[in-house]
């Protein structure tokens, strides 16, 4: 049992880092997680690399569009001998700013997710849903999330990610691990620390 608590942690750090090239213009968004097991809760930890767009200057009540690039990455298929076999319905959330209303959002792209993702705006939050599965060892790439926003009357809009806590994630995920003969369901929960904002609109 302690050699497979000392492998939980780094084969979710290891199995779910994406790298930010860097000419790209955007951020690596660091991730604090936490994966139950039966074995025990372990907190883990992973990056995120995104980049996202946005008008500096918008109308007030005018129009216009956010964009999420999620950038690409891999899973791992072993590690220290260990089995990552999949992971499952990875939902990521980002919220609807203040001083915008929301109007419809879309995704493009994305490639070795196994399904067809889907955007869905609820309570004030966008969520960005993948069932999978992914398996270990595959390379995969979320798709595009473009937000189209209304700008309120006044005031500043900026985006960033959902999360400040275990108890309100804004990204969570299933990952399935084999170890011997045992196969471990492992339900993790994430949210951004820090949180910076991503995007900055001012409304005039």
């Amino acid at each position: 049992m302690t050699t497979l608590r000392k492998f939980l942690a780094p084969v979710m750090v290891i199995g779910l880092v994406v790298p930010l090239p860097a000419s790209a213009a955007g951020a690596a968004v660091s991730y604090a997680c936490r994966a139950d097991t039966k074995f025990g809760q372990h907190q883990v930890s992973l990056r995120q690399g995104i980049e996202a767009k946005a008008p500096a200057v918008v109308r007030p009540g005018g129009d216009f569009y956010v964009v999420f690039d999620l950038k690409a990455g891999s899973l791992p298929g072993e590690v220290k001998g260990f089995k990552l076999k999949e992971v499952r319905d990875l939902s990521l959330r980002i919220p609807i700013p203040a001083n915008a209303q929301y109007v419809s959002g879309w995704l493009s792209g994305g490639s070795g997710l196994n399904s067809t993702p889907s955007i869905q705006a609820s309570i004030g939050v966008a969520t960005l849903r993948v069932a999978g599965p992914i398996a270990g060892g595959a390379s995969y790439k979320l798709p595009q999330l473009t937000v189209h926003l209304k700008a309120g009357r006044s005031g500043v809009v900026e985006t960033k990610l959902q999360g400040s806590s275990f108890d309100n994630p804004g990204l969570d995920l299933q990952a399935t691990i084999k170890w011997k003969f045992v196969t471990i369901k492992s339900p993790v929960k994430c949210y951004p620390d820090p949180n910076p904002p991503l995007t900055r609109t001012e409304i005039r």
